[in-house]
């Protein structure tokens, strides 16, 4: 059984699908739930019952290892059984390996040399610094932001706006139009009731489905209300997207006859529209939060926006639950009564608006029917048996799950059903729709809905609790999927208004009701046998595919899939039928974010008449966009989501079931534009089974930044008790890991207060991490990698997915040819050494060439653009740079100097990359917590070879993700000792270890269980007077007590100056920004930037890679190189040669000084032997 259990761990997911098909639905359901419940105890293990077969324990492992649990199977026959136990991390930081050996070189001795000699260790005068005294230059004060400001505008000026905006409608045909079809929207019936519910409440929620026109109209309701007074108003509109916020603007504008930046405005990162006097402002959630945060850390200063000065905020969108609404939602909510004239309106999709209602204490709820064209609904049952009888005309037949279909009533019964479904609602007068029901005798009254309001007599019975009628319309007939025009079920209505009784009832009847035949289900059970439902079924698509090609002439058709993995293998099962190989007569497009921006416009061009649209898209296509002519939509359910597991502290990227509020927005897509059809691939049970929602954002994402943000709001308050204020507060776990990356980082103290530093990290908008990486690189004349690493860290990194099989080996090869121009050995730099090309590239003309040769995004590449100087214009104004920035990156192209920046935005990230155990295993990383975790094999260091002789290499990564096939990283650098010997947060001296295995620190190493009793015998043999008695000592550095390095005590004290004039000269930068750094710290600096430049790759010394760059280039014809002798660095070619001598200025070789470090003594020069 141990082998069993050692080829499931070593295979994973590849023996999934066939150790845990043929495991029921509902067992598979019940066993997730059990783990999770399980997972958010306090518990440490868990055991399952003795009675389950081995296909059920297979998927108990294989869930427990998706939760980054440990399952282990215990017991024979039918007393064996699984226990799973959380995974407690490990530390096996003293165990006996090589250590490293640190060792100046020649060129750095002589500068500490030189630099202790002019200011020794004891006399050093930053520790006589009060560096917490006002700078004697003072930064620019932000000027307020007048476009979060009320107009300046008179009655009589506003009187003439109404009447232009009249005659313009009267006048101008096109508009007229728009008029119309604007007063023939669902929510025109209510904007009566809009804007004087909004006047007598400071809050409104507006619940409304896609389509009711909420989001263009609503501020034009309100709008129009206040000029119709004769008064001047200012309505923010904040919007979870950029695309949204800018088009929304944009199409109201139009709506009014006028130029965006007008009445109407937007701001959002990069771009502003308007100003003061533009009466309705779009932006997005981040803006407005960024404004609520510093109204709240700086409401003295002129550059917070005055809340009296705004007249409403509405907030759309809230159902997608991103972090930053529901941080916003919380400020909002306590700053209401400080505000009593402001107005929020809140609006949301249809599902849950309970829930907001009631986080705002009970405000009024105003439901806004939608409207969608009639959809078909399938589920994989059904979908089995349409593919099994190809004879049957599935899509003119009526036998769907849901159908969306006029009644054949008359229209006296239709009204009469109207009335007696209102008063059984409002006025709970039941007996005149029970009898109409009777009366009528069709089953056409039984599913009757509401001729306004969509509303079924099966809904309102059971928002009533009246189970008993419910009961008997069930087993009349009664549809309990159909859904009222705000997209709510019957279920909806028995859980929104908390009748259990009723809630259980229809979800019994939907489960016994989901197969609604014999031989479906029969059908379904086959398939479960065979296949895993977890897993897409390309084979399934095709046929489906096919069958709907056969049946049907015209109609896009729309595939959701999980990722670009399952794009790809559904794009090969269709190229690999005849069938589909016609390329007249079928357009097969891909769809996924990484997709290059000309690849993912072609989805929305119709094609030839003929040929048939096929779109393989992940859930992008879900709401960010609307292709018109998609018809047919098939649901995989299935999702890739990334998350955050506080308990592993990792991120995890795996492949889930969507919810069902995905799945209706996906069923939408077939009927948005013309009535369609959607087959979901997955039964029905299932289906009733999913989430109502997505977890929200801030629940599944690492909260560092928000934590940060919150301590800017309100210094005073604790992080966690104000976090408990949101809508869905994150786990406790959440916010300790994020405060404890905040107090590494010297952004909190040890009792959760805002620091210096803090408040500055604070102010640029970027990962306090980020922040912290911006100052290090501006102190070493480094800035400009560092602007490129922080906004693709932000934002994204620029390089798309090669369309074509033969394209991945030349993508692989053109990003380690850009790492080489730095170093190499490094995804990371590859998106510098691609900025800087792309950048030079552009000026000289050749941005089209550069970007396709290297599979880069023009588009991306110039937000990053944008976003860095937007950076570089908060760093001005803040002072801490000047305005001739040129001169803040004399250092940008020396290596280690950028290695060491990186390490200073991606501490404590930090890892040992061993050889595989075994030939043909992957590179494996070891992590301060244990964790064996592997490379990605998008990581260019994943063909890295290295021998088990060769002792570890260090990197940095940027986060640990647990996919499907365990743990995993995907960018990394190689680095040096050196910048973590600076940076890290704790470094503990101890005596050299003893090969002969006699030294008194072997029994401190030999406890691997007791992790404080070995750092405190660690710490006892570290006595000054003992290890540091002699210059010439041998002595451990152990590095945040796991990582140790051997070198001599000399060199030791010598870094442990190092390392606090550095913490020094970092602090008097932050409160002093604009002042030159006092000369003791000035030239400590530089020595520092001298040592990075000389040393920062000390022991990085790699065999050439398993395949080389050269034979790479060589055959996919990129240009070419030649293989380095040393580090197995590649020779770039002249056209990439030529973009980065044109684009960085020409600074020394790792043979001289690097340049002299910002706001450092002006008395020192560049290259003077006695400067340090």
């Amino acid at each position: 059984m141990v082998k069993s259990s050692q080829k499931r761990q070593k295979f994973g997911s590849f023996f999934g699908p066939e150790h845990t098909a043929g495991v029921g639905e509902t067992t598979r359901i019940g066993i997730t739930k059990q783990l999770q419940q399980f997972r958010a105890s306090h518990d440490q293990v868990y055991t399952f019952e003795a009675n389950m077969t081995n296909r059920e324990r297979a998927v108990v492992h294989q869930e427990s290892k998706k939760m980054g649990m440990i399952s282990k199977s215990t017991g024979k026959g039918v007393q064996r059984c699984v226990a799973v136990y959380k995974s407690k991390q490990k530390s096996d930081c003293l165990e006996k390996k090589e250590n490293s050996v640190i060792k100046f070189s020649e060129e750095s001795k002589r500068v500490l040399t030189d630099l202790f000699i002019h200011y020794p260790p004891g006399e050093d005068e930053a520790r006589k610094q009060n560096f917490n005294k006002p700078s004697g230059n003072i930064p620019k004060s932000r000027e307020r932001d007048n476009i979060f400001c009320m107009p300046v505008m008179s009655k009589a000026e506003i009187k003439k706006k109404v009447e232009l905006f009249t005659s313009k409608i009267q006048k101008t045909r096109n508009l007229k139009e728009i008029f119309e079809k604007r007063s023939k929207l669902p929510i025109a019936n209510f904007q009566d009731i809009i804007t004087s519910t909004v006047a007598n409440h400071q809050v409104v929620l507006i619940s409304g489905e896609t389509g009711c026109g909420k989001t263009t109209q609503v501020p034009q309701y309100l709008l129009d209300c206040m000029w119709a007074r004769g008064e001047p108003c200012k309505i923010i509109c904040t919007q979870p997207r950029r695309i949204s916020a800018t088009s929304v603007a944009e199409r109201i504008s139009t709506e009014r006859g006028e130029c965006i930046g007008e009445s109407v405005g937007y701001k959002i990162r990069l771009d502003t529209k308007g100003g003061r006097n533009s009466s309705i402002i779009f932006c997005t959630n981040g803006i407005m939060l960024r404004v609520l945060v510093a109204r709240g850390s700086n409401k003295s200063l002129s550059g917070a926006v005055d809340l009296s000065q705004i007249s409403y905020i509405i907030v759309d969108e809230i159902h997608e639950r991103d972090q930053h609404c529901d941080f916003m939602l919380a400020i909002l909510r306590d700053l209401l009564p400080t505000y009593p004239n402001l107005r929020m309106v809140l609006m949301s999709a249809t599902l849950d608006a309970e829930r907001f209602s009631q986080y705002f204490g009970g405000c009024p709820i105003i439901r806004v029917p939608g409207f969608t064209h009639p959809v078909k609904s399938f589920y994989l049952e059904e979908v089995l048996s349409i593919l099994k009888t190809p004879e049957n005309d599935h899509l003119n037949s009526s036998s769907s799950s849901h159908l969306n279909e006029e009644g054949s009533l008359s229209e006296e019964s239709c009204v009469a059903l109207d009335e007696a479904i209102a008063l059984a609602s409002s006025n709970e007068e039941f007996d005149p729709l029970l009898e109409l029901i009777s009366s009528v005798g069709t089953p056409k009254a039984l599913n009757y809905q509401h001729s306004s309001t969509g509303v079924t007599p099966l809904m309102v019975f059971a928002g009533k609790g009246r189970v008993g009628d419910m009961c008997t319309l069930l087993s009349l007939g009664a549809d309990c999927h159909l859904q009222a025009r705000d997209g709510s079920t019957a279920l909806d209505w028995a859980k929104r208004e908390n009748q259990p009784e009723a809630k259980e009832i229809i979800m019994k009847h939907m489960v016994d009701s989901s197969s609604s035949s014999v031989e479906e289900q029969q059908l379904l059970e086959n398939y479960m046998s065979r296949f895993n439902p977890e897993f897409i079924d390309v084979v399934l698509i095709g046929k489906l595919l096919t069958k709907i090609c056969l049946e049907s002439e015209n109609g896009a058709i729309l595939v959701f899939l999980s990722s670009w993995e399952d794009i790809n293998r559904t794009r090969e099962t269709l190229f690999a039928k005849p069938f589909f190989k016609d390329s007249s007569k079928f357009l097969i497009l891909s769809l996924h974010s990484m997709v290059p921006a000309t690849e993912q416009k072609k989805v929305f061009k119709r094609p030839p008449v003929g040929c048939r649209k096929i779109i393989l898209s992940t859930n992008i296509a879900e709401t960010a966009i609307t292709i018109d002519d998609v018809v047919y939509v098939i649901d995989g359910g299935r999702m890739k989501e990334k998350s955050y597991d506080p308990y592993s502290n990792v991120s995890t990227l795996q492949s889930s079931w969507t919810s069902k509020a995905s799945a209706k927005q996906r069923e939408g897509r077939a009927g948005r534009c013309q009535p369609g059809v959607c087959y979901h691939l997955y039964s029905k049970l299932r289906a009733v089974s999913l989430p109502d929602f997505q977890v929200p954002e801030i629940r599944r994402m690492p909260i560092e930044e928000l934590c940060l943000q919150v301590k800017m709001l309100d210094p005073n308050c604790k992080v966690e008790d104000f976090l408990k204020k949101t809508l869905d507060p994150p786990v406790s776990e959440t916010i300790k890991n994020a405060i404890t990356v905040l107090q590494e980082i010297g952004a909190l103290s040890l009792d959760e207060r805002l620091t210096e530093l803090g408040k500055k990290l604070g102010t640029l908008p970027v990962h306090p991490l980020t922040s912290k990486m911006i100052f290090f690189a501006i102190l070493l004349n480094c800035l400009d990698p560092a602007l490129t690493l922080a906004c693709a860290a932000a934002y994204r990194d620029p390089f798309t997915i090669p369309m074509l099989p033969n394209d991945k080996k030349r993508a692989t090869a053109a990003k380690e040819e850009l790492a080489s121009l730095y170093g190499g050995y490094s995804d990371q730099l590859a998106i510098v050494a691609a900025f800087d090309c792309w950048r030079s590239a552009k000026e000289k003309g050749q941005e089209s060439r550069f970007c396709s040769e290297y599979f880069v995004s023009p588009s991306i590449m110039n937000m990053l653009s944008g976003m860095r100087k937007q950076l570089v214009n908060e760093l001005i104004r803040t002072g801490c740079i000047p305005e001739d920035v040129s001169s803040c990156s004399m250092n940008a192209r020396e290596p280690g100097i950028i290695r060491a920046i990186l390490v200073a935005g991606l501490y404590p990230m930090v890892g040992r990359l061993h050889a595989p155990f075994k030939r043909g295993r992957k590179l494996t990383v070891e992590t301060a917590s244990g964790e064996e975790v592997h490379l990605h094999p998008h990581s260019i260091n994943s063909k890295l070879c290295i021998n088990e002789s060769d002792e570890p290499l260090l990197l940095v990564y940027d986060e640990i993700t647990r996919g499907d096939s365990g743990l995993n990283t995907r960018n990394i650098t190689i680095i040096g000792p050196l910048p973590v010997l600076l940076l890290a947060t704790d470094i503990v001296v101890a005596p050299a270890r003893d090969d002969t295995g006699n030294d008194s620190g072997s029994d401190a190493a030999g406890d691997e269980d007791n992790d404080a009793g070995e750092m405190e015998g660690i710490e006892k043999l570290s006595k000054p007077e003992e290890v540091m008695s002699l210059p010439e000592n041998a002595v451990t550095l152990i590095v945040d007590r796991w990582l140790s390095f051997e070198s001599t005590a000399l060199e030791v004290a010598q870094i442990y100056c190092l390392r606090e004039r550095l913490s020094a000269a970092i602090l008097f930068k932050v409160t002093n920004p604009s002042s030159v750094l006092p000369p003791t710290l000035g030239t400590s600096v530089y020595a520092i930037a001298c040592l990075l430049a000389y040393d920062g790759m000390m022991g990085v010394s790699l065999n050439e890679s398993v395949e080389t760059l050269t034979s790479m280039v060589h055959n996919t014809e990129i240009g070419n190189s030649s293989a380095g002798k040393k580090k197995a660095n590649h020779v770039p070619k002249s056209f990439l040669t030529s973009l980065i001598n044109h684009t960085t200025p020409q600074i020394s070789n790792s043979s001289s000084r690097p340049a002299r470090a910002m706001g450092g003594s002006s008395k020192r020069r560049r290259g003077n032997n006695k400067s340090g």
